[in-house]
């Protein structure tokens, strides 16, 4: 169990999973709540995602370790879909599962008739007071609102104030990283327009995150003047790292991490940052030199430059320098765990590709085991002690905690 679950958190942090290990990893690092797609029926269609069998699992690992799991149905349904996600959402209120995170009204209507806990998605945009209360009203089951993205600290503090003053009670939940969208609240079609996968399917291609030339063009006389190639409409990450404790100070219920996309060394790195941080916070409101170095942290894995976006007012200029990640760090994949012997903490690995030295920065990743970071340490060949390994050698080194049988071994390079 991790130990993070232990402590009951005022704000609940929630974190995204999009297979096992990203499950694993958010539970290890802290996550209160975890939310999850079903394949065909939410908003990452492009992530691994989990099938109906896995449910069960998911809710018994999430509940062991004092979690929630929530699953996310949050696309545009079709007149074909609705028995299937009516059996769907009587199958997870079965199962346990604690809310569904929705906002399309054929799943808010089959959620209130079989009495499942609703979290409005931040695809409803909703971004007021009034809204809020007409949801709350006619659906008595809606347990939190994920507002939308565009809602500035400002808001939230005035909307949080009207409905603790309205005694109406839902919990408001904000997202405090990952990726964001050029479009409000994400309801794009340029992707649709283009290539007929539509991001409100969860199908989204990102036309938006390529390099654009930009033409200023003589209709009349049909010249063209290049004004430069830039990523016109690719937004950088949202961090709200650096103002943290303005958010929390705003009075939201819970803070939301975008990613069930990304790779589950992100999910790790992401909630640890902000479990620190949140903890911290509760008990000491001095946490400038801990921001600092945990924003340093967040730059190690997936992003694309880091932006506060709405939370301070509209962005200017907060347009990515880059196509793909701007992290730091880079991993390279060099081997599996063959054997862990537990009395004496160590593993033995099989080199696949590449090279791997003593003192290197590793990774070990599996679905049992989550996430371990760090030292190659005391590594042997034939019960030799050796300073490198190469392709084919069959290695040991110490490890810092249990490993699995067939556990991906990976090198962290600085970029």
């Amino acid at each position: 169990m991790s130990r993070f679950n232990k402590i009951s958190h005022k704000q609940k942090l929630l974190a995204p999973a999009g297979d096992f290990i990203s499950l694993k990893a958010a539970i290890d690092a802290g996550a209160d709540e975890v939310y999850f797609g079903i394949k065909g029926l939410n908003m990452r269609a492009g992530a691994k995602n989990f099938e109906i069998e896995d449910l069960n699992k998911i809710v018994k690992i999430c509940h062991d370790n004092n979690a929630k799991a929530l699953l996310a149905m949050n696309t545009i349904i079709y007149e074909d879909e609705l028995k299937k996600v009516e059996s769907l959402i009587i199958n997870a209120k079965k199962i346990g599962v604690d809310a569904i995170i929705c906002w399309d009204f054929s799943v808010i209507e089959f959620c209130k008739k079989h009495n499942m806990k609703i979290h409005i998605s931040t695809q409803a945009s909703l971004s007021n007071y009034s809204a809020i209360r007409s949801l709350k009203k006619n659906y008595p089951n809606v347990e939190r609102i994920v507002l939308a993205r565009e809602c500035s600290l400002i808001d939230i503090k005035d909307i949080n104030n009207k409905l603790q003053k309205e005694r109406i009670n839902v919990e408001v939940e904000v997202f405090i990283h990952g990726a964001m969208c050029v479009s409000e609240s994400g309801r794009c079609f340029m992707s649709q327009e283009i290539f007929g996968k539509s991001a409100n399917r969860g199908e989204c291609l990102q036309p938006c995150r390529r390099l654009y030339e930009v033409y200023l063009k003589d209709s009349e006389e049909g010249h063209g003047l290049l004004l430069g190639k830039d990523y016109v409409m690719s937004p950088k990450d949202l961090c709200a790292m650096p103002i943290i404790d303005q958010i929390i100070d705003s009075g939201v219920a819970a803070l939301k991490i975008e990613g069930r996309n990304r790779n589950p060394e992100y999910v790790h790195t992401v909630v640890s940052a902000y479990r620190k941080i949140i903890d911290e916070y509760s008990k000491n409101k001095d946490i400038n030199e801990l921001k600092k170095s945990l924003l340093e942290e967040l730059k190690k894995v997936y992003n694309r430059g880091f932006s506060t976006g709405f939370y301070l007012g509209k962005p200017m200029n907060e347009w990515t320098k880059e196509y793909g990640s701007s992290s730091i760090e880079t991993k390279e994949h060099i081997g599996k765990i063959m054997n862990y012997y537990p009395k004496v903490s160590v593993a033995e690995i099989m080199i696949e590709s590449g090279s791997m030295k003593e003192n290197n920065d590793i990774m070990i990743q599996g679905i049992t085991t989550g996430i371990l970071k760090q030292k190659a340490k005391d590594m042997m060949i034939d019960n030799k002690k050796v300073l490198k390994a190469e392709k084919k050698d069959m290695i040991t080194i110490k490890v810092n905690s249990k490993v699995r049988k067939n556990d991906q071994v990976y090198k962290i390079k600085k970029r």
